[in-house]
């Protein structure tokens, strides 16, 4: 909203400006995300990736986060920004071809990435050698480890 005075100076006149809240796709890896809002940084585009990036079963996210809203629906017209964060996998072909459609029109596609050159993905499965046997035996390995310790705690306190 804006007011403005006349010329004569006899009265306030108020205008309604529309500020239309900017619409881009955030790109974390095989996901991505619609969003309403200013074109993140570096820090804030991680920092949504890993809000929305990480879903715990019976978790509800929300879908606002800061500056940022998920939209649901969206017209392709009206990206005007684009980012893409590092992630475990490389883009879909989907939002590739998205994302070559936005660059032919015009809209500037920003990598924020510890892989300048693009030579792959940030994650490499053979510095994780602990989760070759799969991440959810994983997980419960780590669960089991942490039981056994916290009996070997509770005992000691007996």
């Amino acid at each position: 909203m804006r007011r403005t005075t006349s010329s004569n100076g006899l009265f306030d006149r108020i205008e309604i400006v529309s500020v239309r809240a900017m619409v881009g796709i955030l790109v974390h890896g095989n996901n991505h995300f619609i969003l309403r809002g200013p074109r993140p940084t570096e820090r804030e585009a991680l920092a949504l990736a890993r809000n929305w990036g990480l879903v715990q079963i019976g978790e509800v996210k929300p879908q606002k986060f800061g500056k940022w809203e998920i939209r649901n629906k969206e017209f392709r017209e009206n990206l005007a920004w684009a980012v893409i964060v590092p992630g475990d996998h490389g883009v879909s072909p989907g939002v590739a071809e998205l994302l070559a459609e936005l660059r032919a029109g015009g809209v500037a596609i920003v990598r924020y990435s510890d892989d300048p050159l693009g030579e792959g993905p940030v994650w490499k499965d053979e510095d994780h050698p602990e989760l070759a046997i799969g991440t959810a035996e994983w997980v419960r390995q780590l669960r089991r480890e942490n039981e056994t310790r916290l009996r070997r705690v509770h005992k000691r306190k007996k």
